[in-house]
């Protein structure tokens, strides 16, 4: 009689399964009782790796989801024994953290309980430096611009391409279109181009706001005086002292 579950494995209850003693549907692995599961042991979906409980996990033993390191009970982690999500460092229970053994977020040192602290073993959040001077701010305390328009790479149509993209990419006409990527420099110039005027105004806001160094970082030359816009200043004319807001 024709198997109409489709398996190729042995002892499996599921359907369309290549791998062995699955109770799910569409695993090549073994001993899976979720879904689609290319590894082994899993009871979620979609997993490539193995032991899983969590979904879309490339990686080992998680219980949480899209995981592509080991033993995270957190979600999206590329790190390793998180409990908290979206780390690339290793046993936080904070959220986005590139250093380990953070209980706090944003963390890129290690061991620390507060919030974007560059430090080690830190309990208390760090004020910001900006333009290479230190602030008296924390980072929530800033009034910050957005980056919504900026890309390094963007693609770009057909119809939007120049003789020069179409030369770069001879091929152009098969995908309708090219992926064009930016240097960093090119990318602020687009981006300072895009983005909107209250925007720009936001970055000339930022506290310590240097142009000088505006410029040498992202090749933005911005006047002096749109800089200072809506700041009061001293000035002095035929020796006495005066006080002006920029307009």
């Amino acid at each position: 009689m024709k198997n109409k579950k489709k398996n190729t494995g042995i002892d499996n209850t599921g359907e369309n399964n290549s791998g062995d003693r699955n109770s799910g549907n569409g695993n090549s692995g073994y001993r899976n009782s979720g879904n689609w599961n290319s590894g082994y042991w899993n009871s979620g979906n979609r997993n490539s790796g193995n032991g899983n409980s969590g979904n879309g996990n490339s990686g080992d033993r998680n219980s949480g989801n899209g995981n592509s390191g080991y033993r995270n009970s957190g979600n999206w982690n590329s790190g390793y024994w998180n409990s908290g999500n979206g780390n690339s460092g290793n046993g936080n229970s904070g959220d986005w953290n590139s250093g380990n053994g953070n209980s706090g977020n944003g963390n890129s040192g290690y061991g620390n309980s507060t919030n974007r602290s560059s430090g080690i073993f830190c309990s208390e959040e760090e004020t910001v430096r900006m333009f290479n001077k230190p602030t008296n701010l924390k980072w929530e305390e800033i009034d910050h611009p957005h980056f919504n328009e900026f890309y390094l790479n963007k693609w770009i149509s057909e119809d939007e391409m120049t003789d020069e993209d179409k030369k770069a990419d001879p091929e152009f006409y098969v995908r309708k279109g090219c992926l064009k990527t930016y240097t960093w420099k090119e990318a602020w110039a687009n981006f300072w181009r895009d983005t909107s005027e209250e925007n720009r105004q936001k970055f000339l806001n930022l506290p310590n706001f240097d142009p000088e160094i505006f410029e040498e970082i992202t090749g933005i030359k911005v006047n002096q005086l749109q800089s200072l816009s809506g700041k009061t200043v001293k000035v002095e004319i035929d020796g006495v002292s005066y006080e002006a807001t920029i307009k």
